[in-house]
Parts: C-alpha cells; structure tokens; sequence
C-alpha cells in the first residue's frame, strides 16, 4: 500500500469532545455531574466508556443499575458501530461537546445489541476484519495469519495504539502490482432515511476499462447523484474530494475493521 503515515495517523487519532449526562428519570443517591471525555473515533463506545460507567455509578442506587447504554436526541447509539460513524450519521451538524445521555434502565432490546463484555466487541470487530479480507483477497491474508496475529489487531485498538496495530494491519492493506488494488472494496453507506442500517455491495476499486474507480463512481452505483448539494458525503468527519480513488480511500479511510465507512447527511440548513 502507499505508505502515507501522516493520513493514517491523523485518522487514528481522530477525537470528539463530548459530555455525557445521566437520564433525569434515573434514581440516584446523590446529584449526577456531567462527565466529559475526549472520544476516538475509531473505536466503540463501549471499549471506551469505563470511565463514564464509573462517574456515574458512584450516584446511582445499586438496585436500579441494569446495562447501561447511550442515546442522542432520542435515538439510541449503536456500540457496534463505530464512534466517528455514530457522530457522522446524527450529530454532524451539532455543537460541540456531543451531548450524550447515560442510561441504566430500560434496555432498548429492538434498537440495541447487548454487550455485557468486551470480548462481544472483539469478536464483532474480528468478523468485521475477517469480512473485509473476504472481499479483498479471499481471505488468504486472515487465514495465514496466527491466533497471536489477529489478538495483536484487537489489543491494539483496545489500548488506543497505533504502531502495535498498524504493524499487523498493514498486511491487510497490501496486495501485487498485478493486481493494481483489492478484488472489492469493503464498505458500508449509512444514510439517516431509508429503511436498511446501510448499505453493502460488491464494487471493484478498478472499472473493466482499467480506470481506477472514484468515490463518486461508487455513489453513482447506489443511485445517489453526486452532483447534487441536498448532502455531505463524510468520512471521519471529513468530505473527501468525489474524485477521490476508491482504492486510496480504502487503504487509508477505512476504520481499524478494514471497512471505509460512508455517512450520507443532509447539508444543515440556515
């Protein structure tokens, strides 16, 4: 792959300043104050929210304490999607600190996962991986690697270290001269209207002709005109330019699961 460090670290270190406040319907023993932390996009709630669950249950009654779970603005925050995806798709266009609310009660059973521990997301985040070199090379990467291999990729996003996952990752993001790219590119579009969580398609980073496909190419492949302005296309955060190669854009936007994860948001309007 092009080894451009700098886009690949400035994506890993992406952060959103956020405040965390308890439901005003929760029953404490004492006054709640908001707790802030600096999220990393790349990760998942629930790997990074040890410090929220602490602040918080030192105020709460220990009978009223179930598993504990986010919501913005009535909308409860999928933990296994990532959390510059989760901002992305219903809070862009928001102030900042993300305003999120902590719950203990109430599980929203039809809305969420459970996730009692963090072996869940580790798993959730190897099938990602595994899924993603399934379209790339067929798995052969995944495969040839060890059990210590893939345990390498989970605990470098679990301890927030960039040069302990890279130097695993890497291998994922290679392929031969040859080939000039990966077989399909791994991706999932997210849009706030629409009836699907998002969507998953086969798409090859080159056209038949040999031309290196675009990200408007691809939006073009959904049925989503690139020409109109109705809409942001972000990716952490960012617009990148329509003209922008699909295979770049997957070699260096994509979050640690090896997906390129597209949010569809309507422009804010004045």
């Amino acid at each position: 792959m092009a080894d451009d460090k700098d886009v690949l670290r400035d994506v890993w270190f992406g952060r959103i300043p956020s405040c965390f406040t308890l439901n005003s319907d929760e029953v404490t023993e004492r006054e709640a104050e908001p707790y802030y932390l600096m999220l990393p996009r790349v990760s998942y709630l629930t790997l990074v929210t040890d410090k929220v669950k602490k602040h918080f249950l030192k105020a709460m009654r220990t009978d009223e304490v179930e598993e504990m779970w986010f919501e913005y603005e009535g909308t409860p925050l999928k933990w296994h999607y990532p959390i510059g995806v989760l901002f992305d798709l219903h809070a862009s266009a928001s102030a900042l600190p993300w305003s999120i609310i902590v719950h203990f009660k109430s599980f929203p059973d039809r809305d969420l996962l459970h996730c009692p521990t963090n072996s869940v997301i580790e798993a959730h985040f190897m099938s990602s991986i595994k899924e993603a070199d399934v379209l790339k090379h067929k798995s052969q990467v995944v495969n040839d690697m060890q059990k210590k291999d893939h345990k390498q990729l989970w605990m470098g996003l679990q301890n927030d270290k960039f040069d302990q996952f890279w130097a695993m990752n890497r291998k994922l993001m290679e392929y031969s001269t040859e080939e000039g790219g990966f077989r399909y590119i791994p991706f999932r579009i997210y849009q706030t209207t629409g009836d699907k969580p998002f969507i998953q398609k086969l798409f090859r980073p080159v056209s038949p002709q040999g031309n290196p496909h675009t990200l408007c190419d691809l939006l073009k492949e959904i049925s989503v005109d690139c020409e109109q302005k109705r809409y942001q296309v972000l990716i952490h955060g960012i617009e990148p330019l329509l003209e922008t190669p699909l295979q770049w854009l997957s070699e260096h936007l994509s979050h640690p699961d090896n997906f390129l994860h597209i949010c569809i948001v309507p422009v804010p309007t004045d």
